[in-house]
């Protein structure tokens, strides 16, 4: 399951305003890459909507069956907005709901043969 915590708003090239919902999993134990301590955390993301804004913060707390998947994408720059260190990353996190982890873990994924 994951909880809804928050919302956001954009706004589109035209001036036009949307919503984003911030939805959170579960808690994990990560073990620190540099300290080797261990340390409790959970995957946060955005997942777009077509809500407007009272719709969205009525939502705050609500809860939808799925998790937040961590996915692999091409490397970009992140700052960091505590210290403003600028990053490269591999990877973000998106919603994966009950239905499509199910398909994922059980389909076999095509391999390009040359």
């Amino acid at each position: 399951m994951v909880t809804i915590v928050d919302y956001k708003a954009f706004q589109k090239e035209n001036g036009e305003e949307f919503y984003s919902l911030v939805v959170q999993g579960g808690i994990e134990a990560i073990k620190s890459k540099e300290s080797g301590r261990t340390y409790l955390t959970a995957r946060t993301t955005t997942m777009a909507c077509t809500f407007n804004e009272i719709t969205c913060k009525s939502l705050v707390g609500s809860q939808l069956p799925g998790m937040i998947q961590k996915v692999e994408v091409e490397p970009y720059d992140y700052t960091d907005r505590k210290t403003g260190e600028i990053i490269e990353l591999t990877h973000r996190y998106e919603y994966l709901s009950d239905e499509d982890a199910i398909i994922n873990d059980n389909v076999i994924k095509q391999e390009e043969v040359y």
